[in-house]
């Protein structure tokens, strides 16, 4: 196990910050920064905390921090649905629910799927029963030959954006399962390496259904203050239509149901 200083080095470099630029923004000198790096220093709980908060350490690795110092976590990981989270839940499907007739769905931050709304069904119908398996992978079941890749006319242009988002989400918090995810789905095929995407903003997910095209913009949404370490690694993505003729099949769609 690495000590508190050296795990706070790696955090300090991989933010690109120098110890006298964390030790301006957590206010204390750069001589405290390098002597806790260095462990001729012990800090406090408090202190390890501040410089994570400056460091924007994810909580599950504040709490590594904490134990590696040899003090208790302080942050608690409890079941989206528990008891201590029914506000956070209710607030997450009512957003869900408002959400429809588009997809919303709930990931965390290895891209499973916790919640979703109705809109989400259609999409997976004819999918390999093993990809619907819980818990559901939100890359595996976009790129899997027997998933929605069939049905996603621009493939190419969305791998390269989930590559993108994935590989900046790992640059912020690292985690083997999800490094494996992308070494495994996300290797750049020859076609991205020649045509890479134009704009991250502007490209959007087109879908085939039946002869129809649907075309899908996304947006994210994260809890802005998060004290739990489910809140803290789930995000919310809501699906919009990106233009009239795809509005209207989800509004079909509606009805039919």
């Amino acid at each position: 196990m690495h000590s508190v200083g050296e795990l706070l080095r790696q955090w300090r470099h991989r933010r690109r910050l120098s110890q006298l630029d964390l030790a301006i923004a957590a206010d204390v000198s750069a001589r405290h920064v390098s002597l806790v790096e260095t462990g001729k220093s012990h800090p406090s709980a408090d202190m390890i905390l501040r410089l994570a908060a400056q460091l924007d350490v994810p909580l599950r690795e504040r709490n590594r921090l904490l134990l590696a110092a040899g003090f208790a976590p302080r942050y608690a990981e409890r079941p989206l649905d528990a008891e201590a989270l029914s506000g956070a839940w209710d607030a997450i499907a009512r957003v869900l629910r408002a959400h429809e007739p588009y997809p919303a769905l709930v990931i965390d931050r290895r891209w499973n799927i916790v919640m979703s709304n109705r809109a989400l069904g259609p999409f997976l119908t004819g999918i390999a029963a093993d990809l619907l398996r819980p818990p559901i992978n939100m890359v595996r079941l976009g790129l899997d030959p027997r998933g929605l890749a069939p049905h996603i006319v621009n493939l190419t242009e969305v791998r390269s954006l989930l590559r993108l988002r994935i590989t900046r989400q790992l640059a912020t918090a690292p985690d083997p399962e999800l490094t494996a995810i992308c070494e495994e789905l996300l290797a750049p095929d020859a076609e991205e390496l020649i045509h890479p995407i134009a704009s991250e903003v502007a490209t959007p997910m087109i879908f085939r259904f039946g002869g129809r095209e649907v075309r899908l913009f996304s947006t994210t949404t994260t809890f802005g203050t998060p004290m739990d370490i489910t809140l803290d690694e789930i995000s919310i993505e809501s699906y919009y239509p990106a233009d009239a003729e795809s509005a209207a099949y989800f509004t079909g769609s509606r009805s039919d149901t």
